[in-house]
């Protein structure tokens, strides 16, 4: 089952790093988000990706032409023009990357995507958030589920903290705002039927996968709820990069299943 990730958007509310690099490959701990969330899909069995880009696409490129000679240890000898790799480290991973163009919408990246994907079932997320998804309890809730189309649901907590109050206007305590039913969102990692290719237009870059296309499937009941009440958080600004990458540098990275062996 192939893996097919968003990597093309303009990530302009991280613009402080996306002036230089797309977003997917901002760093966390050294390594790109893009990086991060291969391995996720790769500690579950699912090594074969396909990247749609977009802005700045060649730097995803680049990075993964060469990705063996950035995380392995190599001698230049320069008088005889030769390069010697020592312990190279690489992984397990097939990847296709294609160009979706700059301004093309999530639907239509995926859409030129078709191909490559094949009449088969597929997996996809977005390459700018992270999570502790339990890829193959994902995909069995999706086979049991019989619908098209599968959409992990996460639920955001409270960026503001909720006062405890006596009657005489005292604060006593701090507690974070908790969590309701209300709140569940789209959290990426889907599961999808070959069939849901067919709910988005042909030919068309301004197709917004998250509008029509899922709310079509909802409309027709082939759109599937995989409620995840672990580890998600996006990287939609430079507060929570650096909350991601503090995570990494303490060792306390929840999304980092690879980690456990």
């Amino acid at each position: 089952m192939k893996v097919v990730i968003l990597a093309g958007g303009l990530g302009t509310r991280l613009s402080e790093e996306t002036k230089l690099v797309p977003k997917p490959m901002v760093e966390i701990g050294g390594k790109p988000i893009l990086w991060h969330i291969m391995k996720i899909y790769s500690y579950y069995g699912f090594n074969d990706f396909v990247i749609l880009t977009g802005y700045k696409s060649h730097i995803i490129k680049d990075y993964f032409v060469h990705y063996y000679q950035q995380y392995s240890d190599i001698t230049v000898d320069m008088s005889n023009n030769s390069v010697q790799i020592h312990r190279i480290q690489t992984e397990p991973w097939k990847v296709t990357m294609l160009y979706t163009g700059q301004n093309t919408m999530t639907g239509g990246r995926i859409k030129k995507a078709q191909e490559y994907i094949g009449n088969e079932p597929f997996l996809l997320t977005y390459g700018d958030g992270v999570a502790d998804v339990n890829i193959k309890e994902l995909i069995e809730n999706h086979k049991k589920s019989n619908k098209l189309c599968t959409m992990t649901a996460v639920q955001l907590s409270g960026r503001f903290g909720a006062l405890v109050i006596k009657d005489n206007n005292m604060i006593t305590s701090f507690m974070e705002k908790p969590k309701g039913e209300e709140s569940w969102i789209n959290g990426g990692f889907f599961v999808c039927e070959p069939e849901v290719l067919n709910y988005i237009k042909d030919n068309d870059d301004t197709v917004v996968f998250e509008r029509d296309p899922l709310e079509n499937l909802a409309k027709d009941n082939q759109l599937n709820a995989f409620k995840h009440f672990g580890f998600w958080k996006p990287m939609d600004t430079l507060r929570e990069k650096e909350e991601l990458t503090d995570m990494w540098q303490k060792g306390t990275a929840p999304w980092t299943v690879w980690r456990e062996k």
